[in-house]
């Protein structure tokens, strides 16, 4: 590796952390004679970790740091003065396959600015990830960024060489894209994902009727959404979630807290605290709900709770908005409503309707099951848990009292101590 060359790498991978959809692959790609490297199903990508805690990686990279766009939020934007730098499609492709063979990493997430024109860039980072497995045999993992605005024929070709496609919402509502990205539309960005969602179907179909046909895009799309940097409130984006997740293309909604890097533009908030990042993992609770536990995004939030409760996680919030549909008798009651009680989660959900086919089950069973009960008490009857301490004889408030740690607790510890995290 030349210096010049790991100069560019230092530039383009600090421009490309602000990107936070690319977490896993969900696909599987075998290695073959003569190639190298190989996806494994199901496991983490970009420094995560599998279920048999392995922890893999891959090389997060831009192709080129400069654009002819200004989007408001972004560090790379046209009119902002810091280092640039652009790798030539010879010299990223040589990059990862020596950091493969050095046991870097294991994939490539490969992003970039727009460089003369969303065609003439697209068509750069295509070639990239085409030499990738075509000339070298490269059957790691690839997440390939689509260039908003490009076309079909590039979003097509590139499909074929990548595991995952994704093209960045940012924010969800166009009004707010127009206002803080004045380059950027609406049409720009859905269009890639409609062409990916169209190749997606249309492989599906055509290895139906033929087994080895080309797989195109195996592990699906994502998308990002920033959040803090427009006035839109949860509701609003977690509706947007909801539409999008209706797709079938669509695996994963990725949200951004804010990062304020160009505090010099007055359309954006000059300063953000803690309150971004907490609502930042609240969204992704929301998000679960809605992708595993049946929640749909008008349940978790409504017109007159738009935000989430940034205190108490998303389901607990409505569990105590209504009331009304607790307490759930653990022996008798169906999976969809057991999953909707805090502290239950849908492995324990599922082990709680198995198990009971056996005999009923007691607060004991539901430990050992891995049922959170400083939770779940106030919200289930069981053989001998009695009325007495649900929440229809103690209001929402003295529940939520009794979950959320007092001001007055935090208040008291010494400083020079350790503190324990409240769950």
């Amino acid at each position: 590796m030349t210096d010049t060359v790991l100069d560019k790498l230092k530039i383009l991978a600090e421009s490309a952390k602000y990107d936070v959809s690319c977490s896993s692959s969900g696909t599987v790609r075998h290695n073959t004679a003569g190639g190298i490297g190989n996806t494994v199903g199901g496991v983490g990508i970009c420094h995560s970790f599998t279920a048999d805690g392995r922890c893999v990686s891959l090389l997060k990279i831009m192709l080129t740091n400069h654009c002819i766009f200004d989007c408001a939020y972004c560090i790379n934007r046209r009119s902002n003065d810091r280092p640039r730098a652009t790798l030539s499609v010879r010299e990223l492709v040589d990059l990862t396959i020596e950091f493969y063979r050095r046991n870097y990493i294991e994939g490539l997430f490969l992003s970039s600015g727009i460089i003369r024109n969303p065609d003439y860039t697209m068509e750069r980072m295509v070639r990239v990830v085409k030499d990738l497995r075509t000339t070298h045999r490269f059957n790691g993992y690839i997440h390939l960024k689509s260039i908003p605005g490009c076309s079909r024929e590039l979003v097509e070709e590139g499909g074929l060489y990548a595991d995952r496609m994704s093209v960045n919402l940012e924010l969800p509502t166009e009004e707010s894209l127009r206002r803080v990205a004045p380059d950027k539309n609406f049409e720009s960005v859905f269009a890639p994902m409609r062409y990916i969602r169209q190749g997606m179907l249309q492989s599906q179909e055509d290895r139906r009727k033929f087994r080895h046909a080309p797989r195109f895009v195996p592990a699906g799309q994502s998308t990002q959404i920033i959040v803090g940097a427009t006035p839109e409130t949860d509701h609003d984006i977690l509706r947007v979630s909801s539409a999008l997740y209706r797709r079938p293309s669509m695996r994963r909604v990725y949200y951004s807290g804010y990062v304020p890097v160009n505090t010099y533009d007055t359309r954006l908030p000059a300063a953000v605290g803690r309150v971004p990042l907490i609502r930042e993992n609240r969204l992704y609770q929301a998000d679960w709900l809605m992708r595993f536990y049946g929640f749909s995004a008008d349940e978790i939030v409504d017109s007159t709770t738009p935000n989430l409760d940034l205190e108490i996680d998303p389901k607990l919030a409505w569990a105590l908005r209504h009331p009304e549909c607790f307490p759930v008798d653990i022996n008798r009651a169906d999976y969809a409503l057991i999953v909707r009680v805090p502290g239950i989660g849908v492995k324990s959900a599922r082990m709680i309707v198995a198990s009971r086919r056996y005999g009923s089950l007691t607060s004991d069973s539901l430990r050992r099951i891995g049922v959170v009960m400083k939770k779940a008490q106030y919200f289930i009857t069981c053989r001998e848990l009695s009325l007495g301490g649900t929440i229809q004889e103690v209001t929402p408030e003295q529940v939520r009292r009794a979950l959320v740690p007092t001001p007055s607790r935090s208040k008291k510890l010494d400083p020079r101590q350790l503190s324990i995290v409240w769950e």
